[in-house]
């Protein structure tokens, strides 16, 4: 009952949105700077939330954490002095990058979370965080993260304007520009999908490679070449045999199930960003874990993509499936769907991708299906 009422108290502040982008005033980046101290060594009371088995701190708590920071940045940009309250909705719309530079984050050590809005569209905004974690006396870094937010009426029903920025700097110039350049990036990769264009030619050749290293050349079937003798051998195209040090992608994926109590909601009665991705962190670390062997060690994060919400009440599919390996370096696909047992209806909600380095060098994931050679981009592309 409580939070049908509050939603209804928020309908009553659609009057105060802005009409055009225009009538907002502009924001400099350091009026949404903000710090924020986890005091995981001054206060040990609060560590066991944030406490792993390997005696280090959880990864997917850091996600909950900058998620919850990235929308409170976000309002800090947006506030206007004679709003008691804001009208917007702030929502999570993507994780674009997350880059770590510390293997280890410890648990009895202070942590420093510190962000602004970097760029901002009409209703979108590009925020960066930073997390530094304390050591002698000094804090050092341990992460760099680049949200993007897009603002929403009181309902969450459509875009509303947000207040533009305005870059003081040269060094605020290029920071603005790579948010310019980041989201022309994001459209490029939204329209590069095998759906709507075939794959390039280096992609093809690569594909090409796949599949011959993998053909069964003592099977008999159709295709054949001939040997420099000028005998002729049998190839087929159908007989497929894993090559050394291989595993299938088909079989390396893990797969988990998360009923979603109103705990994790938000105040849209929706389920809260971070705590899909603390599950979809920790089931890909798993799967890095099981196909790897070993313990591993997060890299990034990258193009983590929030295509519709998640009711409370939903049953969260979550799917686990290693998709490029090179030497100790695993990335790992989750895919995320609601299933309605009422409709039978499985719709995606979320695709994660992560990056993990092992203690020791991994078997290659080779596909064995055409759609398993195109998961994601290469590796190397994102680190």
């Amino acid at each position: 009952r409580d939070h049908v009422q509050a939603m209804q108290e928020r309908k009553a502040l659609h009057t105060l949105l802005a009409k055009r982008q225009e009538d907002l005033p502009p924001r400099r980046m350091k009026d949404s700077y903000l710090e924020v101290i986890l005091p995981l060594g001054s206060q040990p009371e609060i560590r066991e939330k944030y406490l792993n088995v390997h005696n280090s701190v959880r990864f997917g708590r850091i996600l909950e954490d900058l998620d919850s920071l990235g929308v409170l940045i976000c309002y800090t940009h947006t506030k206007q002095e004679m709003q008691p309250r804001s009208p917007l909705s702030i929502v999570t719309a993507l994780v674009d990058k997350i880059i770590l530079c510390k293997k280890i984050i410890y648990p009895d050590c202070d942590i420093k979370f510190t962000g602004n809005v970097s760029w901002v569209g009409k209703t979108s905004m590009e925020v960066k965080m930073h997390m530094l974690q304390l050591h002698d006396g000094d804090y050092s870094p341990v992460l760099d993260a680049t949200f993007v937010m897009v603002a929403r009426d009181p309902e969450n029903k459509r875009p509303a304007f947000v207040n533009p920025l305005v870059p003081e700097t040269p060094e605020e110039e290029k920071i603005f520009k790579q948010g310019e350049m980041n989201k022309l990036k994001r459209i490029d990769f939204s329209t590069a999908s095998l759906l709507k264009m075939a794959p390039t030619a280096e992609e093809r050749n690569i594909v090409h490679d796949m599949f011959l290293n993998t053909l069964d050349t003592r099977q008999e079937g159709e295709g054949w070449r001939r040997t420099e003798e000028g005998k002729a051998m049998t190839v087929s195209f159908r007989s497929r045999k894993l090559p050394p040090n291989s595993v299938w992608m088909e079989d390396a994926k893990l797969k988990g199930l998360q009923i979603c109590h109103p705990q994790e909601r938000n105040i849209f009665n929706r389920i809260f960003g971070g705590f899909l991705m603390r599950k979809a962190f920790e089931l890909g670390w798993a799967t890095a874990c099981s196909y790897g062997g070993s313990r591993p060690f997060i890299v990034s994060v990258d193009d983590i993509m929030f295509q519709r919400p998640v009711e409370v009440g939903s049953l969260l599919l979550l799917s686990g499936q290693v998709c490029y390996t090179e030497q100790n370096y695993i990335q790992v696909r989750v895919h995320s769907e609601v299933y309605d047992p009422d409709t039978r209806e499985h719709q995606t909600t979320n695709i994660f991708h992560f990056t993990f380095k092992s203690e020791s060098e991994v078997p290659q994931v080779v596909p064995k299906t055409y759609g398993g050679k195109y998961p994601i981009d290469a590796l190397s592309s994102q680190l």
